[in-house]
């Protein structure tokens, strides 16, 4: 199974990925967390973030998580995942694929801004800024919608629905 955990920066993907992993760790250590971010660092940061690189990327993690599902590994994926197409593709591919969407204001979004992402932007620093100089075209029917305004707490509550959906699943 692959939980593909979709939102902007500073949505708390990668914060529920880790909470659901160690939730579903113990009775299914046949389990991989993917990130965005690491992704780009496995494969030597070389790509930078312009919609032809974003694609490039997210094309690469599309196919990693299917390779990894095919031998029977469970897989949890936080990325942005800007393209719609990839999304489709997943759904095309990846034989028992659960998207999850955290949707979050983009002013939460600038206040947490952990990344200092959006204050880079807003200074004039950097370009290519999901959901700012790109956009963002959130999901049409994703299998969850998780509402962040804010609370950790309210987020992490939906950690043990999705573990059981990784422990129940079958490879």
């Amino acid at each position: 199974m692959v939980v593909w955990i979709i939102g902007l920066s500073g949505a708390g993907k990668t914060t529920l990925a880790k909470e659901v992993v160690a939730k579903a760790y113990n009775s299914n250590n046949n389990l991989l967390l993917i990130d965005g971010d690491m992704i780009r660092n496995v494969f030597g940061n070389d790509l930078g973030h312009t919609l032809e690189d974003r694609r490039k990327n997210a094309d690469r993690i599309c196919r990693l998580c299917k390779f990894i599902d095919d031998q029977g590994i469970n897989v949890v994926c936080a990325i942005l995942s800007l393209f719609p197409g990839s999304r489709l593709w997943n759904r095309e591919n990846i034989k028992n694929y659960y998207e999850v969407y955290i949707e979050t204001p983009i002013d939460q979004l600038q206040k947490r801004d952990y990344k200092g992402l959006y204050r880079k932007f807003s200074d004039g620093k950097i370009k290519n800024v999901a959901g700012m100089d790109i956009e963002f075209i959130p999901p049409d029917s994703p299998d969850l919608i998780i509402k962040n305004n804010g609370s950790l707490d309210n987020l992490l509550t939906h950690a043990n629905s999705l573990a059981n959906l990784l422990e129940n699943s079958s490879p």
